[in-house]
């Protein structure tokens, strides 16, 4: 049986460039949270700290196979992400360009991790929405 993870991420910088952090937050189709992740990227723009979201996400939902959603594989898995960035969407989904070259990195891996999983959607919704994942970005810019 396919399983369903919704993940909700969030990025941004205290500057742009400046000092950046990515939250993570992992539902489960009852809308349970299962899994909270953080992490100080350092020095980064405000995209970059997006995308940076998303590839903790994908490499975070690895581990939500066998033990944590039943008999689902990595491979069964369907993500829906929701994020607050248009932009960010807009290029996972190729409907923009991505033109910036460090985007573009990031890019690659997003779309690497991607395999392993059946099925991704991205999804953009409103700030207020996102507000569990915000709240970890900043949680973790306020510890670093």
């Amino acid at each position: 049986m396919i399983q369903k993870i919704k993940i909700f991420t969030d990025g941004g910088a205290r500057g742009n460039p400046g000092p950046a952090a990515c939250g993570v937050i992992v539902k489960d189709e009852a809308d349970k949270v299962i899994g909270r992740f953080s992490k100080y990227l350092g020095e980064r723009t405000n995209n970059q700290a997006e995308y940076e979201g998303v590839i903790l996400a994908l490499t975070e939902a690895q581990q939500f196979g066998p033990s944590r959603l039943g008999q689902a594989e990595a491979g069964k898995i369907e993500i829906d992400f929701y994020l607050d960035s248009l932009l960010v969407v807009n290029q996972l989904k190729g409907s923009y360009k991505v033109k910036d070259a460090e985007l573009q990195k990031l890019f690659v891996k997003i779309w690497n991790l991607s395999q392993k999983f059946k099925k991704i959607t991205y999804t953009h919704v409103p700030r207020a929405m996102n507000a569990l994942a915000d709240r970890l970005v900043n949680d973790e810019l306020d510890k670093n």
